[in-house]
Order: structure tokens, then C-alpha cells, then sequence
């Protein structure tokens, strides 16, 4: 069968930027949006594409990753299709990746096995709804050896990401990694084009690219950060502005979302995103679906309609196996097998699975992580100076329980 395109997809980060909750899982492993992991995304995106060939490299704490693929994306082997895990092999001697561009250089053997002609290399932690085959188009179409996806995001966060730069929208004529100082686009000064992490190449650059990086003694082995950059100097790099792309279903109000959620409080932010009334990511899209497996838990349950004591939820996600037993929940995202007791208030808040939560707890601008025990009369949201003290709490001063804990 003809094999036109290879994905890979690279989930070998260790996400400390988002410790705890990679206290013992990789990031792309990190539950979102109460039904979902991280790595749903970008695999959802590639199967509603039809590229049914995917490898995903994982390095650390890959268990619940590896686990959570091969319980939820089984493709049909009888037709050739599959998403798979390939942990680090050390093909190339007795050592881990050293980056992501290090990462497919000891893995050239999977792409000779598929020979496609083109490979889809994108990250494992973004939330977004994209269609991969549009890109790929525009590769094709525009010969060179490298497309890079690029978002348009407000100048002043340059420093967070490799910038693009482009005269004719087409061709990079630059890619800078987290500038200071830099222009914004002619066509709309006030924003820069950002990497997605999300790349097209063609197959026999891609090997070239990375076989020639890893004689490269002082490079770092990063796609971004070395082999897009050499890939730009020899003229062979192209651009691909994602606002191009249009995802079926999609409205004016939520297209062209894209989220790095690589720190506490944009893991935060995208949650709270979910929750607004017209969300800016639209979940409910249901001709660009978002797949995961789901637990088989029932419907959530409100118990108590008294006066003092009425079990609801306003303006927030209530997944499967919730109890909100007399208890308040606002603004916030509540994952399967939650239990809310009497008199509990929870607000603007990330709750993983089977979390509990006692009688008379006061809950506001937290993340907790599965397993999580708050005891009755629990307080915390209240007092910054106190829960810095208390709590693991991000830059912009969002708690953060880590799974397990008894609080």
C-alpha cells in the first residue's frame, strides 16, 4: 500500500514547568478538560486527517502515557493502521534522547520501514483543533524541505516562543528562538509569528537534517532550536500560517485557538477558557471531534434541593461518576468520580479524578490532581500570603494539590 505520510508525534518532554502534576507522569499524560489527556489533541487532530500511521516517542514517565494510548487509540491492524508508543531504544548506543531532533535520529528506522514520502513531526502538549492535511498540502505545493506551523500570538510574548520570520509569507527568512527585541508582522504590527512545534517535512530532509545535526557537537539536538534554524539557513524552510487553516465546525469565535499549555497557570487558563459562555475552544465541535476513552462511570448526580443545602453547578463542566451532594460549583471543571460534600463551595477551580471533597470546604482558584482527600472545613483560595505558605502555588497564584495528598 502507499504510505504518502508518516506522523510523528514527540511525547518525550519532561514538563517540569508543570510540576506537580508531572510528579509522575509525562506531560502529555496530564489529564484536561475533565474527560481528556493532553496528547488527545494532537492525535485526535491526525486521525480526523486520516493519517492513520502514527509512532509516539516517549522518554520519561511514560507508564500512564503508554497505558492511556493503548487503551484508547486502537486502529485497525488488518488495514496497516496504528498509533503506537516507542519508547527510547538507544539504537545509537546507550543513551536517552538528548532532544526531539535526537529523538527521530534514533528512530530513522521507522521511517524507513514506512518509506512515506512525507513526515508530520508535531508536539504532544497543545490544545487545539487543526487539520494536519492542509498543511501538508502547502508543503507539497511549496517544495521546500521543512514547513513550520506558525500562530500569530500579541508581540510582547516573543520571548516565550521561536519566532518566524517571513517578507512573502512563504518562504522563513528567519527563525529566532525567544527574542527580546522584535518586529511584528507587517500586516498586523502588534502580533509575531510564533512555532507551533508542529512541522512538515519532506522524508529525505528530514533524514539529512538530523543526520548531519548529530555530527554537530555543540548543537543541542532540538528541532527548534538547531535543525529548523540550519534547515532556514540553507533557504529550505517554509512557513504555514495556521490562521489559514479551517477546521470543519469550526466558528468565527472559537477557529485558530491554539493554547501551549507548558506551565501551571496556561494549564490554568485554558481550563478557564472551557468554561466561559462562548468558549474560545469549542469541545462541543462535533464534526472535528476531540477521542479519548472514558471510564464506564454514570450520569453525575445533584442530591438536595433545600434552601441551605442544593447541589449545583453554574457556569462550569461536570464530567461522568460526579456527586455534588449539597455543595456549589462555579466556574470551574470537575473530572470523573469527584465527590462534593454539603456545604462545600467550589470556585473557579480544575478538579482531576476522584478527588473528594468534605463538608464546609471553601475551594477557589486551584488545580487538584486525582486522588486528592480535602478534609471538612477546608479553606484555601482565600489568602494569598497563606496559601504560599501552605501550597504549591504558580506565578500568578493558583494552589496546585499534588496527586494523592490529604489536605
Amino acid at each position: 500500500m502507499n504510505n504518502p505520510v508518516l506522523a510523528m508525534v514527540l511525547a518525550g518532554g519532561e514538563g517540569k514547568r508543570l510540576y506537580p502534576l508531572t510528579a509522575d507522569r509525562a506531560k502529555p499524560a496530564v489529564p484536561f478538560g475533565g474527560n481528556y489527556r493532553l496528547i488527545d489533541f494532537v492525535l485526535s487532530n491526525l486521525i480526523n486527517a486520516k493519517y492513520l500511521k502514527v509512532v509516539v516517542l516517549t522518554q520519561y514517565k511514560s507508564h500512564s502515557l503508554n497505558r492511556h494510548i493503548d487503551q484508547t487509540w486502537n486502529l485497525s491492524a488488518q488495514l496497516g493502521n496504528y498509533i503506537t508508543p516507542v519508547p527510547a531504544q538507544m539504537n545509537r548506543g546507550p543513551r536517552w534522547f538528548s532532544g526531539s531532533a535526537d529523538a527521530i535520529y534514533q528512530n530513522l528506522n521507522l521511517i524507513r520501514d514506512e518509506r512515506p514520502d512525507f513526515v508530520v513531526v508535531f508536539g504532544a502538549d497543545h490544545v487545539y483543533h487543526m487539520d494536519p492535511a492542509q498543511m501538508v498540502k502547502a508543503h507539497k505545493e511549496s517544495g521546500f524541505g521543512v514547513t513550520v506551523a506558525g500562530v500569530r500570538v500579541p508581540k510582547e510574548q516573543a520571548s516565550e516562543f521561536g519566532v518566524i520570520q517571513s517578507k512573502n509569507g512563504i518562504k522563513i527568512d528567519s527563525f529566532l528562538e525567544k527574542p527580546t527585541n522584535v518586529e511584528g508582522l507587517s500586516s498586523d504590527p502588534d502580533k509575531i509569528l510564533a512555532s507551533m512545534g508542529n512541522y512538515v517535512f519532506s522524508t529525505e530532509a528530514l533524514i539529512n537534517a538530523v543526520v548531519k545535526d548529530s555530527a554537530i557537537e555543540s548543537s543541542q539536538h532540538d528541532l527548534g532550536g538547531d535543525v529548523i534554524p540550519m534547515m532556514v539557513e540553507e533557504q529550505n524552510a517554509g512557513v504555514y500560517d495556521f490562521s489559514q487553516n479551517q477546521v470543519p465546525g469550526s466558528t468565527e469565535h472559537d477557529k485558530h485557538y491554539w493554547r501551549d499549555v507548558g506551565t501551571l497557570d496556561s494549564y490554568y487558563e485554558a481550563h478557564m477558557d472551557l468554561v466561559s459562555v462562548h468558549p474560545r475552544f469549542n469541545l462541543f465541535n462535533n464534526s472535528w471531534p476531540i477521542y479519548s476513552w472514558r471510564p464506564p462511570l454514570p450520569p453525575a448526580k445533584f442530591v438536595f434541593d433545600e434552601a441551605n443545602r442544593r447541589g449545583q453547578a453554574l457556569d462550569s463542566m461536570i464530567s461522568p461518576g460526579v456527586i455534588i451532594s449539597g455543595a456549589t460549583v462555579r466556574r470551574s471543571i470537575i473530572s470523573p468520580g469527584v465527590k462534593i460534600e454539603s456545604g462545600a463551595v467550589v470556585e473557579n477551580c480544575v478538579v482531576l479524578d476522584n478527588v473528594y471533597i468534605g463538608q464546609g470546604a471553601k475551594l477557589r482558584h486551584a488545580i487538584i490532581d486525582k486522588d486528592v482527600v480535602i478534609s471538612p472545613g477546608t479553606i484555601m483560595g482565600m489568602d494569598p500570603e497563606v496559601d504560599a505558605q501552605r501550597f504549591t502555588t504558580s506565578q500568578q497564584g493558583v494552589i496546585v494539590i499534588g496527586k494523592g495528598k490529604k489536605v
